[in-house]
């Protein structure tokens, strides 16, 4: 991990932060740190099958992440916590993992090798957090900043975070990212492109204010400043503004959420698009459980090439706009995405289904539909021992290629 210098802000909160504690502490035993440990392992077999329309071969991808997470207790709200990934590779690579070479494939994204996921330093008190290092950063529902935990290489973030909670249902958060080591880590070869390096340096501020009003209404209003120095050129480094409001009413869960977004940290192209999203769903209990949702989500585009469309380059994608993943970068002509679907209880699992129609926002295409649907469960008597199956199918009209892609997995934690 790079060692780079953190603005003073961050250290600014953390020395408050143990100032406010440092005169009302009982003695705690140094032991405790590791009297209180934990260690937990994990393990999650893959295969994944990528059939496209066009002439690549098509992908058969088997890889086993296994990760060890060593945890310590706390001692005067002190902890750390060092976490090691490996992906391997079984059998041929028959597939692009974006690192070996075999463009004659479709892409899965899960280069095989070993790095630290995390190694951090945390500091708990009464009022929030401080953490400082390589972390897990999720925020919101992951549509602008995430871990994109879907893909064997998780994205994690060098840099620290602190979360402050001055009254009940409010936290404030402020993040600096110095680098971020993505899905396609642990290392560059000849084979890396613009669109993915292993990590991105830059300088990234990640600003965040939430209030629980009431089980009816969560408001939250973020700014979020990416400098992507190593990513696409710096074409996707941005500055954000956004409202979002989210929560349930007469069992009516509901989101919706505004964000505009403009050039920052060096950004060739000029940047002013806005984000939408309108979402609502509802819970059948005389159903058994049933789940239904739809929603509506637009990220604008434009027609002068001279300007970017929104994008979200840290989000956890494969969450937003179908599984097959095709939007990963939103087009010139930006995406409107309506969605419907939903997700019941069945033989000890759970069944999903969506459906997704997607246009352009500027012009007239109608890019394509998406059907996507997975099932998972426990396995019976195998503690600890879950199990996937999942298919996604996109039909192109007049964006990409018709693509269809399966999964089938079997992960283990303890």
């Amino acid at each position: 991990m790079q060692q780079r210098t953190f603005v003073p802000a961050v250290f600014t909160l953390s020395a408050l932060s143990l100032a406010i504690v440092s005169s009302n502490v009982h003695a705690e035993e140094f032991s405790q740190l590791w009297k209180d440990g934990k260690v937990n392992l994990d393990a999650r077999y893959r295969y994944e099958h990528v059939d496209q329309d066009n002439a690549l071969n098509n992908a058969n991808a088997q890889t086993l992440r296994s990760r060890i997470t060593l945890q310590t207790g706390k001692w005067y709200g002190l902890s750390a916590l060092v976490e090691g990934d490996h992906v391997l590779r079984i059998g041929d690579d028959a597939y692009n993992d974006t690192r070996n070479g075999q463009s004659q494939y479709s892409v899965v994204a899960d280069p095989d090798g070993g790095e630290v996921n995390q190694a951090l330093l945390r500091y708990d008190y009464s009022m929030g957090n401080v953490v400082v290092g390589r972390q897990r950063i999720n925020l919101d529902n992951q549509r602008f900043v995430g871990g994109v935990a879907w893909r064997q290489n998780e994205q994690t973030y060098d840099g620290a975070l602190t979360q402050f909670k001055p009254f009940d249902g409010m936290t404030l958060t402020y993040g600096y990212i110095d680098q971020v080591n993505t899905i396609f880590s642990p290392d560059d070869n000849r084979y890396t492109a613009a669109g993915n390096p292993a990590n991105i340096d830059g300088h990234s501020h990640l600003m965040n204010a939430q209030y629980i009003v009431a089980p009816e209404l969560t408001v939250t209003a973020y700014r979020y400043m990416l400098g992507l120095d190593d990513l696409a050129n710096k074409t996707q480094s941005s500055a954000t503004n956004g409202l979002r409001l989210n929560g349930t009413v007469a069992g009516v869960t509901y989101a919706a959420e505004y964000a505009s977004q403009s050039e920052y940290a060096g950004n060739p192209k000029k940047l002013d698009a806005d984000y939408y999203l309108l979402e609502a769903g509802y819970t059948f209990k005389d159903l058994g459980g049933l789940m239904l949702k739809g929603g509506y989500e637009v990220l604008e585009g434009d027609k002068d090439t001279s300007k970017g469309a929104f994008q979200t380059p840290l989000a956890t994608k494969h969450m937003f706009q179908g599984w097959a993943d095709v939007f990963l970068t939103t087009p010139q002509a930006g995406v409107k995405d309506a969605y419907f679907g939903g997700s019941i209880p069945l033989l000890g699992g759970s069944l999903q289904a969506w459906y997704h129609d997607f246009r352009a926002e500027t012009g007239s295409s109608q890019y394509g539909e998406e059907f996507d649907v997975a099932y998972g469960r426990a396995i019976p008597g195998v503690k600890n021992l879950s199990a996937l199956v999942k298919y996604a199918q996109y039909d192109a009209d007049d964006f990409g290629v018709d693509t269809q892609k399966l999964w089938l997995q079997l992960q283990y934690s303890l």
